[in-house]
């Protein structure tokens, strides 16, 4: 389930231009406190692994950057919520609708519209271009025996090798089953652009772009529900499907 928000304000909205978690605390503030500690303290479990199963866009609309800051400067801004967990997208949505007062980042803002988007016809092939960027990595350890995180680039084969095996585990964590499918593949569409995003204290590397995925339909829909790769409740890995290309 899949929705965007047209937010309004008054005068102009600045923000961290790290405001990623801004977002995702205004996302847990809109929903009860049970639903929000299920999601932040259990969330969906494989192993040891636990998914939030939701993800969110970029802030959408005309900007100025100034300094440390973005200024949006034209109404209204967009923000797009997605989740195959229809509770979280309803819940937050109805709570929306219902509060005559709502913050981000210390600001006043208000719900202008809510739409809920159709559900795509996902087959095994689609052409995707993303929302917020796509995350991949892995811990490795150095020749001092120190971790590090290693992020992939969609040029290098692990990038899709990982990206197929979180599906897999988002989909046996949400459903309960594990999923008999084909490797998923990837073709890059263009030149994908390398962001670099800080949440909090942490730098994360990711990717803009268009892609083409070839893969099991049901791997393919839970990626566009719930988000590609990691770190997808901290705004990662959303995407839209292209239709030029969709089939």
């Amino acid at each position: 389930m899949r929705v965007t928000l047209e937010l309004g304000y008054d005068g102009k909205l600045s923000l961290p231009i790290q405001y990623n978690y801004l977002l995702q605390g205004f996302l847990y503030g809109n929903i009860t406190e049970e639903l929000g500690a299920f999601l932040h303290d259990e969330g969906f479990v494989h192993g040891k692994r636990r998914f939030k199963m939701f993800t969110f866009s970029r802030l959408r609309g005309e900007y100025e950057l100034k300094g440390d800051r973005i200024e949006f400067c034209s109404q209204p801004v967009r923000l797009t919520i997605s989740s195959p967990y229809g509770r979280f997208i309803e819940e937050f949505a109805n709570t929306l609708l219902r509060r005559e007062e709502l913050e981000l980042g210390g600001q006043g803002i208000y719900v202008g519209s809510i739409r809920v988007h159709p559900e795509p016809e996902i087959g095994t092939e689609m052409m995707i271009k993303t929302l917020s960027p796509v995350v991949v990595y892995s811990t490795v350890q150095t020749k001092e025996g120190k971790k590090k995180t290693y992020y992939y680039s969609p040029y290098e084969a692990e990038f899709v090798d990982l990206m197929d095996n979180n599906l897999r585990k988002k989909y046996a964590a949400f459903f309960g089953k594990d999923v008999r499918a084909r490797k998923l593949k990837m073709e890059i569409a263009g030149r994908p652009e390398e962001k670099i995003v800080k949440y909090r204290e942490t730098v994360i590397k990711g990717w803009m772009g268009r892609f083409v995925l070839k893969g099991n339909k049901r791997l393919l829909k839970l990626g566009y529900d719930c988000g590609l790769g990691a770190k997808n409740s901290q705004g990662f890995g959303m995407v839209v499907v292209d239709e030029r290309r969709d089939r």
